[in-house]
């Protein structure tokens, strides 16, 4: 009989199959081929004039901006889905409201060479990327029109990626997107309940109890979280209760480049380097405002998730919001925790 779990986060229930689990290799997937060329690809050393102007990059200080001998740039979105220049102008009518696309698209380009993905680079390029998320975090937020600022990777063309080469992007909004509202709002709720973290009880629970942990290290702990809304889904969360990811050093980058890497690899050798997305969740723009946040630094903690895609969200998914995963956490768990690495 398949069972409902309820996240204690967002109060999502997702539907968890225990009758017939599937297994890794029932996962079957195909993408396109890569037919993009080095010579073609506008992420690739020696085509820096194939994308906008970089707004940052880790290079040698010999090197110039837009120039060959970087190892991570970042530029801005080719097709952004948003755009910093411009106002707000909040509008309305009736009871519909709107406001322009205010925002930032950013990408930030993990290596410069083709069709290697984050998890085969060096830590040190690893580091490198980290790096460049806190960094732009903190620029963008500078700009107090935006609220939250998201940085996703979307690995092969099932998952979103349009290229095969390796890169994040950063969207910042100007509003906090309903589902990250729906965490703080829980975080929140559970706060003012406990006058705990939910994220740090999740964290002690899961230690104390390790069916669904991956893997532990010093400063981080990678598991599958109690209520799954995808088989292997996977979160990675900090030891050290930090709400913003801004706020992270130089230790625990370098730790979280191990921990990210070594998850990454476990879900490719289980599940045979699967399409994936993950997202990571920080605290949005602490632009002080009355009768918000007050809590935040205490109630929220940031942390990664990564979605393996291995299965197609259908009708009732859409319809009802339950998720319907084929394999147990606990079973994914212990796949992951089983790989050699």
């Amino acid at each position: 009989m398949s069972r409902l779990r309820k996240d204690p986060i967002v109060g999502r229930w997702i539907i968890v199959a225990t009758e017939r689990p599937k297994k890794p290799e029932e996962y079957i997937f195909e993408e396109p081929i890569d037919d993009v060329s080095t010579t073609e690809c506008p992420f690739c050393r020696g085509n820096e004039s194939k994308t906008p102007p970089e707004i940052a990059s880790f290079r040698p200080e010999n090197t110039l901006p837009n120039t060959e001998g970087w190892w991570v740039r970042v530029v801005p979105s080719k097709f952004p889905v948003l755009h910093i220049e411009g106002s707000m102008e909040r509008e309305g009518s009736g009871i519909y409201d709107w406001m322009n696309g205010i925002g930032a698209h950013e990408i930030i380009i993990e290596s410069p060479e083709h069709a290697i993905r984050l998890e085969d680079l060096s830590e040190s390029q690893v580091e490198k990327v980290l790096w460049s998320y806190r960094d732009r975090i903190l620029d963008l937020e500078r700009d107090t029109r935006l609220r939250y600022v998201l940085v996703f990777k979307n690995q092969g063309w099932i998952a979103g990626s349009a290229l095969n080469h390796a890169h994040s992007q950063i969207i910042a909004t100007p509003v906090i997107p309903k589902f990250v509202k729906e965490k703080l709002d829980g975080a929140k709720s559970y706060y003012d309940y406990k006058e705990r973290c939910i994220f740090c009880d999740i964290i002690r629970q899961e230690l104390q109890a390790p069916e669904r942990m991956v893997e532990e290290t010093r400063h981080f702990i990678a598991m599958v979280p109690f209520a799954p809304r995808f088989p292997f889904e996977t979160w990675i969360y900090p030891k050290k209760h930090l709400c913003s990811y801004v706020d992270v050093g130089k230790e625990e980058i370098m730790d979280f480049s191990r921990t990210l890497m070594h998850t990454l690899q476990r879900l490719g050798k289980v599940l045979n380097h699967p399409p994936y997305n993950f997202m990571l969740y920080t605290a949005p723009n602490r632009v002080p405002r009355r009768g918000h946040w007050h809590t935040l630094n205490d109630d929220f903690h940031w942390h990664l998730e990564i979605m393996p895609r291995l299965t197609r969200v259908a009708g009732f998914e859409w319809g009802s919001g339950f998720y319907i995963n084929p394999t147990p956490p606990e079973l994914a768990a212990q796949y992951l925790r089983e790989v050699k690495l």
